[in-house]
């Protein structure tokens, strides 16, 4: 078994742990060198992690080299929830390859995708 966890290399740890915590991820652990955080882990859920590691550069870009993507259940009562000053890049919207799906952008400019299979989202609203 294998789990792919990715790292993102970032300006400010404790900033980024701040804005992703305030979209409901949990923090896992963290590490330390004389009062900086160097390095995190968060989570969303159970099954979702993501790392955070110090000496990234701040970016305008567009688009980051790495996206990060959710697969989740519920994801309009997820966009529905989401806290003001929050950007949004795209909102909730169906897409050709069976996803409804919204993008964020966090604090670092990576672009978060929330998506869930058309038919469990379907299937949801009826139940």
């Amino acid at each position: 078994m294998a789990t792919l966890m990715p790292m993102l290399n970032v300006p400010d740890i404790r900033a980024s742990v701040a804005w992703y915590t305030g979209i409901a991820f949990t923090v896992v652990d963290t590490a330390d060198d004389d009062g900086e955080m160097t390095w995190a882990m968060l989570a969303y859920g159970d099954d979702a992690r993501v790392m955070f590691n110090c000496g990234g550069r701040a970016s305008d870009a567009p688009r980051r080299d790495a996206d990060l993507y959710l697969e989740v259940e519920g994801v309009d009562a997820l966009f529905a929830k989401l806290p003001p000053g929050v950007v949004l890049f795209e909102g909730p919207h169906d897409t050709f390859y069976g996803m409804r799906e919204f993008i964020i952008r966090d604090n670092n400019g990576f672009w978060l995708t929330f998506g869930e299979q058309i038919a469990r989202a379907i299937d949801r609203k009826r139940g």
